[in-house]
């Protein structure tokens, strides 16, 4: 802790020049997001699935992965974790970030990255947190793939906007290729493509349902240990699943997904 102090005009006039925020973090009394649409968001979120985690992580290494204006990292410095890194790709919410943790006097390193990159870390965490961020990506199982080879010491803690049904059922190992019926079931693993804009955005890209994201992180190698909220589930790392001549799925350490044919 400790730092620089900062006068309450001079935390106002920084978060206005810095743009609009998507994260209402308090920064000494003045909010970052008053009017977000969510509410508090993410504080009333994080209320709902933070009895999973650890009260107390002294010791802990933690890397937040599309940290946005890193309201989930400096919580988890709040618990005492040693080392939190976090990654974004985009400069607009990485000054954010640091400026938040200059003002709340944590030290958090922060980088520029996409998910795509983990293996430029060099070093594994205790603690991954995936938050809000699958599904703006391209590709999904890549990325959860990268984080399970490069990033992912123990637990992932992953939590993704969902669509259609909350329910999820037991998969089985197999289907005949006449079987048609599962595919219409709601709670069978759906995954569902966004080719346009989804809330305005295009960045949207793919958004599951509950079903699908707990199929996709048990692919990747993640054994669900907690399910707390609808969209948050906490896994740890296991190995992924095997086929007769090797791993599922093998990519580069930089992301780039495989060329049909190669």
């Amino acid at each position: 802790m400790g730092g620089k102090l900062f006068s309450r005009a001079e935390i106002e006039r920084r978060v206005q020049e810095l743009g609009d925020w998507f994260q209402n973090i308090d920064l000494l009394g003045v909010p970052t997001a008053p009017a977000h649409f969510l509410g508090d968001y993410p504080t009333l979120k994080w209320k709902r699935f933070a009895h999973v985690l650890p009260e107390d992580m002294h010791g802990m290494s933690v890397l937040e992965i599309g940290c946005n204006a890193g309201f989930y990292s400096l919580e988890m410095k709040r618990r005492g974790a040693e080392r939190v890194v976090g990654i974004d790709f985009d400069d607009y919410y990485l000054d954010q970030a640091r400026f938040a943790a200059e003002v709340l006097g944590q030290d958090i390193e922060y980088r520029k990255l996409s998910v795509y990159d983990v293996g430029q870390l060099g070093e594994r965490f205790d603690l991954v947190l995936f938050m809000g961020l699958v599904y703006h990506l391209r590709h999904p199982l890549l990325a959860l793939d990268l984080i399970h080879e490069h990033a992912a010491r123990d637990l992932l803690l992953y939590q993704s906007l969902q669509r259609g049904s909350a329910d999820m059922e037991a998969v089985a190992q197999d289907h005949d290729f006449w079987e048609t019926e599962v595919f219409e079931r709601p709670s069978w693993p759906r995954l569902h493509f966004v080719e346009h804009r989804y809330s305005h955005d295009e960045t949207n890209w793919w958004i599951p349902n509950a079903a699908c994201s707990a199929a996709m992180l048990r692919s990747a190698g993640f054994d669900i240990v907690a399910h707390p909220e609808e969209e948050v589930f906490l896994c740890k790392r296991a190995e992924p699943r095997q086929l007769p001549d090797g791993p599922r799925a093998v990519y580069p350490a930089r992301g780039t997904p495989p060329i049909a044919g190669s």
